[in-house]
């Protein structure tokens, strides 16, 4: 027999055990942690609702800036978003990332009001969000989700 084979060990059996958790325990942290989610979740709706209609407002806000500079420049407000220069994003129903539709509801000589509808159900109840804005910058929710 080999000599040195005799005085090196053998590799297969000098390894040591690594300390790692199981696939037991790691299973539990995540249903532990899944519940709490679950628990957690109705109380952050309201938050969730209420972060998504900031965009709505926002893009009301812009759609009214646009109609006050084209009433400077025409003397009247537009019924298309189009002539004021607004652009709709692609709705999430789309593809995209927006999660209001925005439209004309009323334009004329003195007055307009823009609307803003969510496309998406926020909290799940079937009712949808929808907000408007007129031409004195009076930003209302008409419809709570």
């Amino acid at each position: 027999m080999n000599l040195n084979a005799m005085k090196r060990p053998n590799l297969l059996w000098t390894r040591k055990r690594l300390r790692a958790f199981s696939l037991t325990e790691v299973l539990v942290v995540l249903v532990i942690i899944g519940i709490i989610i679950l628990l957690a979740l109705p109380n952050l709706m309201p938050l969730i609702t209420k972060a998504k209609s900031t965009e709505a407002k926002g893009q009301l806000q812009h759609v009214y800036t646009l109609q006050k500079n084209h009433f400077y420049e025409r003397s009247s407000y537009s019924m298309e978003l189009s002539d004021i220069g607004f652009e709709q994003e692609r709705l999430v129903s789309d593809g995209g990332q927006a999660n209001y539709r925005i439209e004309m509801v009323h334009a004329g000589t003195n007055d307009f009001v823009a609307r803003a509808t969510a496309v998406v159900d926020f909290n799940g109840n079937g009712v949808f969000n929808v907000w408007e804005i007129d031409q004195d910058k009076n930003l209302r929710e008409v419809t709570k989700d």
